[in-house]
């Protein structure tokens, strides 16, 4: 898949969920879940143990696999070749833009600053991730692209199913959503997480 498609994927699809499992088997029912429930884009964090495993074993799933929580140029090129689509960072590292550029796939990096930002974009990044974006308002959005007016971005970090439209509305691109998933699979295991997920596409379509 070429860059470009999963670029116009992950802004179709709105929603990546942010599975950042205590296990690899937790990280797999979770993404399993969040699948069921309609999300197409996944980001598997590496904070997750033996996260390898789980790129194996969801190989053949119908969703866009990313990387997650990617903090140096030899963890994107292992995400790469066990088959990441994109990767993310928390914050931006040209090393590791220069990797994913390198292989032909998307990097989101971390920004919270025009300063941050510029780098990324002069760097070939195409969709910048703000975290934790529980530290703004969506009217961000439309603050930034006043002198950036072409940026994409995608918050993280304190979404959630009730002010996600507010961030799509104020022109993010996709939002990043986690924390209520892993919520969920405590609460209720797998269907809870399933429940989740559909109330996340529901509110991304209203």
């Amino acid at each position: 898949m070429s860059k470009h498609l999963i670029l116009a994927q992950l802004s179709e699809t709105k929603v990546v969920a942010v599975i950042r499992g205590s296990s690899y088997e937790e990280a797999i029912q979770l993404t399993r879940g969040a699948i069921e429930g309609g999300i197409r884009a996944i980001e598997l964090t590496y904070t997750t143990p033996q996260v390898q495993k789980v790129f194996e074993e969801l190989q053949d799933v119908d969703a866009l696999l990313g990387a997650g929580t990617v903090l140096d140029p030899e963890t994107a090129r292992h995400a790469i070749l066990l088959g990441a689509k994109f990767i993310v960072s928390p914050h931006f590292s040209g090393e590791v833009a220069t990797v994913c550029n390198r292989y032909g796939v998307p990097y989101l990096p971390g920004c919270m600053t025009i300063g941050e930002m510029v780098k990324a974009l002069e760097a070939g990044c195409d969709i910048l991730k703000l975290f934790p974006a529980n530290n703004f308002s969506p009217s961000f959005i439309k603050s930034v692209k006043g002198p950036l007016p072409h940026v994409q971005i995608m918050p993280t970090g304190g979404i959630n199913a009730d002010n996600m439209k507010d961030w799509l509305d104020a022109g993010a691109a996709a939002v990043g959503v986690g924390s209520d998933l892993n919520k969920a699979f405590k609460a209720g295991g797998h269907e809870a997480v399933v429940e989740a997920s559909k109330k996340y596409i529901d509110a991304s379509n209203n």
